[in-house]
Parts: structure tokens; C-alpha cells; sequence
């Protein structure tokens, strides 16, 4: 481990490390555009030259290993000049946008202009202009800005695996684009926002809407899919401008997916604003005393045993878990959180959680996909993924529908014998399997989701013990959940209890009573005559078969929690509130306890957590990943030899607020053919 010098200060740092690395450490700032800690090194910028004794000239410090004994400057006259140079030459071709540009008061061009740039240029020249570029729906671009950095190119390249993007002509006629003219088909493209240093590339819906100073901005959890990726919400009055991702290491670390940061416009369309209910055969607006009566009568007027709850796909832990106290206090032990009809062992944790954790997904040297398209049901955990892939000892197996997942694998088969043929030591993927220190499996939704889920379960159970994936130090079985609501409605219990029924029943006909808590997603003509309350936010698919509707509140208008892929707790902070009559959804559950006759025990947010965090200790912690034990193979009997299918056809349109929002009706237009032409979707 070398050992340094840095303006007066001794550190000592890992081998591998850079000068400027080394300065983050110590708290000295070092400018810089085309550098990111995330990314390859292009050294092109040349804004963070540094001096270092006994070499002739400044040298970038992005680009210089640390060697032992090595004393850096990184504040002289020779340093300063250098660097208004680089400023200088930086600002010669570009224009004076900033009263007019996006990324006003964010961009880090103008920022470091402040400290290194001059008053007046010395250039008489024209400035050069460059066309404008067609990024798709997602991404504006004004390329006279851009200063060639690079990270865009590099981003694709690297973290997305869409090498869509990069130089065109040499010298000052160079150009970033797509050489032929098309919309970038990434999940993660929006992330270019964020990297882009000036205002080349900005948010295309967001364009001219507000300052970044303007906003008020709340710390919040993304809830449209299961990788709980840590998101800031900017609000402008009561609506949600813009979300962009928050650092997390352990999670989505500085990225997020295009569906969580567009779909955002659809949380002001189709919105339920006030109590419906239906009569004569047409849903007619009511006030809450109407509704609440109504669907209290309507309970008392069924047997316990008739009465059932179903959790969709955005139902925070908070709202289950009220639901399932006023279904046990009534008697009703009819409930479930999986409205796709998976109907696997959730007896044991490490059953339905991704137990090797998204981060340590770096660490597995053989990966085995079954039944999932990480591509477009857990974006962040395909581009750690990826990342594992590029730094090279790893191979990567799919059993299941062969798509473009950005990295190269080898593909075993589309069936389950494909499996049990890895059982037998048969192929070459088993062999790899075999060797590897740390083998991962990551079972998706396309696996469980079968009349067979519990039997595939068991079979990649036994397969991670066969290859010695469980063990104290390791555990690599890993089941990759799709929805932000199902780890915490099955650490809750909300699954039927003894005797109870759950979807499959209530589609069968088995209940008189149906509650919906943000359930779209199921044939709702299956249901028959049940009475139907459907409580949501959106006006979606399973309002149109309620007969009282229940409006309540979306993910950024209410506190709550929620549990990743990985069994993570975490808190979403409300940014805005419901708009007209609409209610936080455990409000709303409370007021019809009390119209039915049976209080809850709890008249306060932080009274149901703490009843809460009493039936499930780990909800009571935020940010982190608590081991579960490990409950070994159940029985393979009962495995049926067709096909893995993917289960998202459209992944811009997953849940009611993706399919409001009018961005994600561009993507499926522009983006959506692009993908299924390639064999991406």
C-alpha cells in the first residue's frame, strides 16, 4: 500500500488507487468533468491537473496511479493556471445558454467555471454548431453544449451494454452520437441526465418546468419493481416534478430505471379523487360516509368465512398489515399478496428472498438465471450483473426464454429438464457450476408463477445444494422478486391462513366479499357476483369492476415502508399529498374497522408500526438485510416439462401509474418496437 504526500498531508491508500481518489479521501476537491468513480477513465477533460514533484508538467490526477513516496500539489499558481486553460479552451465553442438551459443551477460546467473561468474570452472566431440529436422520447439533447467528456459513451458502453453511442469525425468536427439516427433502447438511458456534465443532454418531459432551487426535494424508495432502488422526489407545490436517484452502494447505486424516473407524469392521470359507488349498474360519486356505510353492510351482511383481501403490486407494509388485523378481528382468514397466483413455500425466509444480496451478486463466479428476464423485471440487478461479467471469472447461464440481457451467456434450454439435466452432470454448464467458489441461482417470476412454482422451488434448491451455493459464508439461492409489495406481505402473513383461501379461490368463485388493495392485474370476470371494493390510486383495471371505490394515496403522497428483492426494509417519505378526498390507504382501513364495529388497535402511523414491528421484529429496522435461515429442498413432484414464458411483455407498462403515464405511451410507441425487433423484450 503505497504512502503519499497531498498538500502537506501523509495518507496511505490501496494499491490501484488515484491521485485523485486518494484527494476524495483527504477531503480536497478536485475538479473534473469527464471523470466518474462509476466508469472507465478517459483522462480527456484535463480540468484535474495536479502537480507532482519531480515530474516535468501537470499530470492528470484521474489518470495517476498513487506511488509510494509521492508528493502532490494540487493548489499552486501552476496548477491554477493550467486549469483556467482547460477552462478556456472548454468554453470556446460553447454557447452562452444558461439563462435558457435545464441545467441551470445544477451543471457542473457552470459551477467550476465560477472558480477557474475569466470574465471575457479572447476567441473571435464563430462558435461551432451542431445539429440536434433524436435520443427518443426520454432524452433532450442540444449538442452545441457538449464538451466531449465522454461518460455518455462510456455509460452505455460499460454500465447498460448498448453501445448505441460515440464519436463521430475527429478534431473539432467531432460529434457524440448514434451514427444511425434511433432512440436509445436502454432501461437505465435516463441515467445520461444525471452524468451529463452541462446541458447536452437533459430530461426531454421535464423540459423547461421548473429551476433545481425551486424544488422541495424529499429522500424516497422507488416502488415499480421489487429492487426498492433509493430515489429523491422534487416537488414543485403539490406535484412531483422530477425523480432521480439517490446513492446507495448496497442497491441501485447511482442509478435508477427509465420507468421510475418518467412514469412519474402518470401519478396526476386517471386519479381516484373521491369515493364511487355503483348503482344501477353505473359508479356514481358518493361521499365517504356513503362508502364507508356501505361497504360496512355489505361485510356484516357475509359470512367471515366469505370475506377475502388481495394485495396488489404497490401496497406498502403498513396498509397489509392493517388489513390483516381487520380480517382477524372479524374472523376472515381469506388473504394474499400474490395476485399472480404464485402459490410456492413461503414457510422460510431465505425461500423468497434474494439471499446473496444485490451487492454480493459481485462477488459469484457462476450465475445461473431460471425462469427471469433481469433486463426488464429488476433492471439494477442486471447491470450488477453485468458489472460482475466485465470484471471477468464469471459465467452466466439462462434457463428460460433466450433475450438480450447487455452480457453474453449461455443459454441451457427453455424447460425445466434443462434443470434436472444439470442434476445429472450433464453439459458444460455444470461443470462450471461444479468449479466455482460461489455459484448464484436467481429464480423470476416466470418460474414461480406456474402450476408447478413450488416444484421448480425445490428443484433449483436442490441444485443450489448440489453445487455447494449454501453454506455458513455464502448463500447463493436467490429468488428474484418483481413487485415492491411481496417480501413484506409475506413477512407480514398475508397469505391465507389456516383454512383460508387465496387468489386462485377468489377467482374460482369462493368469496361474496372481495377487497382489493391495488389489485389490476387479475381477469376480473372470474370473480363472478362478489361484491367488490376496490381501494387504490389509479383508475385502473380493477376499479372498473368495483362496486365501491375507496380512493387512496400513491407511493409519493404517504410514509411507508416497504421491503426489497433482497428482504431490505426501507422508508418512503411522503412528498406531496393525495389530491381532492383521497386517503392514506391504512386511514382508510381504520375508518371502515370503525364503521364495521371493531377498532383497531392503533389511531396513529407510528402506533401501527410499533404494533407492527411487535408480529415482525425486522420491519422495525431501515436499510438493512437481515440473514435467514436456510430450509433445505422440498419435494420435485409435480414438475410439468414446458416452457419458461417471460412474464412482462411491455416493460413500460407494469402497474396502473406506468400505464397512466403519457412518457411510457412514447417508450412503448418509439422505444418498445426497437426492443422486440432486436429480441430485447
Amino acid at each position: 500500500m503505497p504512502k503519499l504526500t497531498i498538500d502537506g498531508k501523509t495518507i496511505e491508500v490501496a494499491d490501484g488507487t488515484s491521485v485523485m481518489q486518494a484527494c476524495e479521501q483527504l477531503g480536497i476537491e478536485i475538479p473534473h468533468f469527464c471523470y466518474h468513480d462509476k466508469l472507465s477513465v478517459a483522462a480527456s477533460c484535463r480540468m484535474c491537473l495536479v502537480e507532482i514533484e519531480k515530474m516535468p508538467k501537470p499530470v492528470p490526477s484521474c489518470a495517476q496511479p498513487c506511488a509510494e513516496g509521492m508528493v502532490v500539489h494540487t493548489d499552486t499558481p501552476a496548477v491554477r493556471k493550467a486549469r483556467r486553460a482547460a477552462m478556456e479552451l472548454l468554453l470556446i465553442n460553447h454557447p452562452l445558454d444558461c439563462p435558457i438551459c435545464d441545467q441551470g443551477g445544477e451543471c457542473d460546467l457552470q459551477d467550476q467555471a465560477v472558480a477557474y473561468g475569466v470574465s471575457m474570452g479572447r476567441m473571435r472566431e464563430p462558435k461551432r454548431a451542431v445539429a440536434e440529436k433524436d435520443f427518443g422520447p426520454l432524452i433532450k439533447t442540444a449538442m452545441t453544449r457538449c464538451i466531449h467528456c465522454t461518460r455518455c459513451v462510456r455509460f452505455v458502453d460499460e454500465i447498460c451494454g448498448t453501445p448505441e453511442l460515440g464519436g463521430m469525425f475527429r478534431g473539432e468536427n467531432l460529434e457524440i452520437g448514434t451514427y444511425v439516427e434511433r432512440a436509445l433502447t436502454s432501461e437505465l438511458s435516463g441515467n445520461l441526465i444525471d452524468l451529463c456534465p452541462v446541458g447536452a443532454l437533459t430530461n426531454k418531459p421535464h423540459a423547461f418546468q421548473n429551476r433545481a432551487w425551486e424544488y422541495k426535494k424529499t429522500e424516497s424508495v422507488d416502488v415499480l419493481d421489487a429492487v426498492g432502488s433509493n430515489i429523491r422526489i422534487d416537488t414543485c407545490g403539490n406535484e412531483v416534478m422530477r425523480v432521480v436517484p439517490q446513492r446507495n452502494e448496497d442497491v441501485n447505486e447511482d442509478w435508477i430505471s427509465d420507468k421510475t424516473r418518467f412514469a412519474i407524469d402518470g401519478l396526476t392521470v386517471q386519479r381516484l379523487d373521491r369515493p364511487y359507488i355503483r348503482k344501477n349498474g353505473k359508479l356514481e360519486p358518493a361521499s365517504w360516509d356513503e362508502a364507508l356505510a356501505l361497504v360496512a353492510e355489505k361485510m356484516h351482511a357475509c359470512s367471515p368465512s366469505h370475506v377475502a383481501a388481495l394485495a396488489g403490486d404497490l401496497v406498502d407494509c403498513e396498509t397489509m398489515f392493517a388489513m390483516k388485523t381487520l380480517l382477524q378481528f372479524i374472523g376472515s382468514p381469506n388473504m394474499d399478496c400474490r395476485q399472480d397466483g404464485a402459490s410456492y413455500d413461503v414457510s422460510s425466509r431465505s425461500s423468497y428472498i434474494m439471499n446473496t444480496t444485490i451487492k454480493r451478486l459481485e462477488e459469484a463466479d457462476a450465475v445461473l438465471l431460471v425462469g427471469t428476464n433481469p433486463r426488464h423485471e429488476a433492471p439494477m440487478v442486471n447491470a450488477r450483473l453485468r458489472k460482475r461479467w466485465l470484471r471477468g471469472g464469471c459465467r452466466i447461464g439462462l434457463v428460460g426464454d433466450p433475450v438480450d440481457l447487455g452480457y453474453p451467456y449461455k443459454h441451457l434450454g427453455d424447460t425445466p429438464d434443462a434443470l434436472l439435466s444439470l442434476a445429472r452432470d450433464e453439459g458444460d454448464f455444470s461443470a462450471v457450476l461444479k468449479n466455482a467458489t460461489k455459484p448464484a441461482f436467481l429464480v423470476g417470476s416466470g418460474a414461480l408463477a406456474r402450476s408447478d412454482g413450488n416444484a421448480i422451488l425445490n428443484v433449483v434448491k436442490m441444485l443450489a445444494e448440489y453445487f455447494n451455493a449454501v453454506r455458513e459464508d455464502w448463500n447463493g439461492f436467490n429468488v428474484l422478486q418483481r413487485v415492491a409489495s411481496r417480501v413484506g406481505g409475506l413477512d407480514l402473513g398475508f397469505i391465507p391462513q389456516r383454512k383460508g383461501f387465496g387468489t386462485q379461490a377468489v377467482l374460482n368463485g369462493a368469496a361474496e366479499f372481495v377487497w382489493l388493495l391495488g389489485v389490476d392485474e387479475l381477469d376480473f370476470k372470474k370473480i363472478g357476483g362478489a361484491f367488490v371494493v376496490y381501494q387504490g390510486h389509479h383508475g385502473d383495471k380493477g376499479a372498473q369492476r368495483a362496486d365501491v371505490i375507496l380512493p387512496g394515496a400513491a407511493y409519493t403522497e404517504k410514509s411507508a415502508t416497504y421491503v426489497n428483492t433482497e428482504g431490505r426494509p426501507q422508508h418512503a417519505w411522503r412528498a406531496t399529498f393525495p389530491p381532492g378526498d383521497a386517503r392514506e390507504d391504512w386511514k382508510i382501513i381504520h375508518a371502515v374497522a370503525d364503521a364495521y364495529g371493531v377498532p383497531l388497535p392503533f389511531k396513529t402511523l407510528e402506533a401501527l408500526r410499533e404494533k407492527m414491528a411487535e408480529a415482525v421484529p425486522l420491519l422495525a429496522t431501515s436499510d438493512s438485510v437481515e440473514k435467514a435461515p436456510w430450509v433445505g429442498a422440498g419435494s420435485i413432484v409435480g414438475v410439468v416439462n414446458v416452457p419458461f414464458t417471460s412474464v412482462i411483455d411491455n416493460f413500460y407498462m407494469t402497474d396502473p401509474i406506468s400505464r397512466a403515464s403519457a412518457t411510457m405511451a412514447k417508450c412503448t410507441r418509439d422505444i418498445l418496437p426497437l426492443l422486440k425487433k432486436e429480441g430485447t423484450a
